[in-house]
């Protein structure tokens, strides 16, 4: 007996659909699909969910020493003149190194990465910046659920059949 729903399709591509879903509903707050499918993603996304809230505090405050390059009072790098060992003149963009502090994760916290990372595409915002979605589900939506019992993190909600094929339409939604 199969553990989870075919879905109708291959293995590959399920899963391909699956992840899409999942990465979805965690960036956007929720997602309109069928009922089936919505069934599916919410499996994952408490399961996801309950790994982030376990290791939302295990990390530690590391201070770095950046190289960066150095702006102007505009926001433009400050380049200068340098001569090559044979003799021809170049742009260089001068750095400046500076303190930062990071979040250095523990070994458990970063292997719950490592397996959010297998389950969740990576996503760009509109302006072409790539979202940490791991990140994403640590700083702002474990803490979010951190005093909730274990599971029920989502909600389905049915919204009728679709028009074009009858199929059921649902609605899945981070509480």
């Amino acid at each position: 007996m199969a553990t989870n729903r075919k879905l109708g399709k291959a293995t590959d591509i399920r899963m391909a659909m699956l992840k899409n879903l999942t990465t979805d509903l965690l960036v956007h707050g929720k997602v309109e699909t069928t009922l089936a499918r919505a069934k599916e993603v919410k499996a994952m996304a408490d399961s996801l969910i309950s790994l982030a809230i376990k290791e939302k505090d295990n990390f530690e405050e590391v201070e770095v020493m950046i190289k960066k390059a150095k702006l102007d009072s505009k926001g433009n790098k400050v380049t200068e003149l340098v001569k090559s060992k044979n003799g021809k003149e170049y742009l260089r963009v001068v750095k400046e190194e500076v303190k930062e502090k990071r979040q250095k994760d523990m070994p458990s916290r970063l292997n719950a990465r490592r397996k959010m990372m297998k389950t969740l595409n990576k996503v760009k915002d509109s302006e072409g910046n790539a979202i940490d979605v791991p990140a994403k589900l640590f700083n702002e939506i474990a803490p979010k659920y951190a005093g909730k019992n274990v599971g029920g993190y989502t909600r389905i909600v049915k919204a009728g059949p679709r028009r074009g094929d009858s199929a059921e339409v649902a609605i899945l939604q981070l509480v």
